[in-house]
């Protein structure tokens, strides 16, 4: 029975669209990678410094400040709400969402280019003499 399963998952894993999926997951993971590095090192520190040095991440309503006692020591976790990793969470989504969309707008560009490539030439529209010449032949062959 365990060569049976081991046999079925071999199959299952060496069909082309798993490991299609396996490459574009791996792919993936470096792209977010990438975008996420360009959110938060070119991105937001831009638009921080256009509203006024505002990190986005500091962002937070403290509903409950920490609890210490007499020695200083933290006895109750402040509890916060954290809603400037919320906006940087959702500009690091747009920003990936816009960049994924770009990227596949430019390989459904290049994959139609190729089709067309690929696709052969119609051929051009005869001439006034050459339909003037298969007439003429057309008419010959029905006399016989």
């Amino acid at each position: 029975m365990n060569c049976k399963i081991l046999k079925d998952f071999k199959e299952f894993a060496m069909r082309g669209n798993v490991l299609d999926m396996a490459v574009g997951v791996i792919i993936g993971g470096a792209f977010g990678k990438i975008v996420t590095s360009l959110v938060n090192n070119v991105v937001m520190p831009l638009l921080g410094m256009l509203i006024g040095g505002i990190d986005f991440t500091s962002l937070k309503w403290v509903m409950s400040p920490a609890k210490t006692d007499a020695a200083g020591n933290v006895v109750r976790d402040a509890v916060e709400l954290q809603y400037g990793v919320f906006i940087q969470n959702t500009f690091d989504f747009i920003i990936i969402a816009f960049c994924i969309f770009l990227f596949i707008k430019l390989f459904n560009r290049l994959s139609q280019r190729k089709k067309a490539v690929e696709k052969p030439a119609t051929p051009p529209e005869p001439s006034a003499e050459a339909k003037l010449l298969a007439e003429i032949r057309d008419l010959l062959r029905d006399r016989k």
